[in-house]
């Protein structure tokens, strides 16, 4: 699937993604591929993104998420990569 992470500043991540596990407003959820539509408010948290043997973790607050055909969209208010 395909994973994008966008901040007022700039686009923080784009690329293929084997799974998605994002902070959403009530709790934590996971995407992997071929994931139904979906869509969430995001809430504050570690965003991680694993792509085969590599996780790469962002901390995000505020915005959504949204699951379209295989295209997952994260629009946050605040992301940061971290170290």
């Amino acid at each position: 699937m395909q994973v994008t992470v966008i901040a007022p500043e700039e686009a923080v991540f784009e690329g293929p993604a084997d799974s998605v596990v994002a902070p959403a407003f009530d709790g934590e959820v996971g995407i992997l591929p071929k994931h139904a539509p979906f869509m969430t408010l995001l809430g504050e948290g570690r965003l991680t993104i694993r792509q085969g043997d590599t996780t790469r973790a962002f901390h995000v607050r505020g915005g959504f998420l949204q699951v379209v055909r295989d295209n997952v969209r994260v629009v946050a208010e605040h992301a940061r990569a971290e170290e």
